[in-house]
């Protein structure tokens, strides 16, 4: 997850979303590096990292760069049962994180993204594979799936239509 390519497959989803997001929420941030990407690709974005572990959060809030304390901020969390209101987020992300597919409907906005990002396709630890995604999510009604392949990694890009 440490290379520096990690994130190439996010940052290509990322890149396709048709407009910048306001309100990002970074699920599984663990050290925070994949919000940070966030934050550096939507410059006026609010980013949001969770993660379950208050080691990890410390550790993101640490390793949160000047520039982007702004704008970033770090909040212990289950992702099984976030504390954020309904559509809250425009943009939600994964990165090597288990997806609670209920949670992801809830707290992505009508007409909002949702990419999940696994840093080594499928030998990623925690990896679910692209068919599952769109099966699971398809039931929650997200809708226009895009894959991405980068340096070894994979993403799916999503919207969430149900709620239009």
């Amino acid at each position: 997850m440490r290379r520096p390519e990690a994130f190439a497959a996010l940052k290509r989803a990322l890149d396709a979303l048709p407009q910048s997001p306001k309100r990002v929420l970074d699920l599984g941030t663990g050290t925070g590096l994949a919000a940070f990407v966030a934050a550096r690709r939507f410059p006026e974005a609010e980013v949001v990292g969770v993660d379950l572990a208050a080691g990890m959060v410390d550790q993101a809030r640490r390793n949160t760069p000047p520039e982007l304390t702004e704008r970033v901020s770090f909040e212990q969390a289950d992702a099984a049962n976030l504390p954020f209101e309904d559509g809250a987020f425009d943009l939600v992300q994964l990165a090597n994180m288990i997806p609670f597919f209920d949670e992801l409907a809830r707290v992505t906005a009508p007409g909002g993204h949702l990419v999940l990002s696994f840093s080594a396709g499928p030998e990623t630890p925690i990896w679910v594979p692209p068919e599952r995604l769109r099966r699971e999510l398809g039931a929650h009604g997200f809708t226009d799936f895009a894959d991405f392949e980068a340096e070894g990694g994979t993403a799916l890009l999503a919207r969430n239509g149900d709620r239009l």
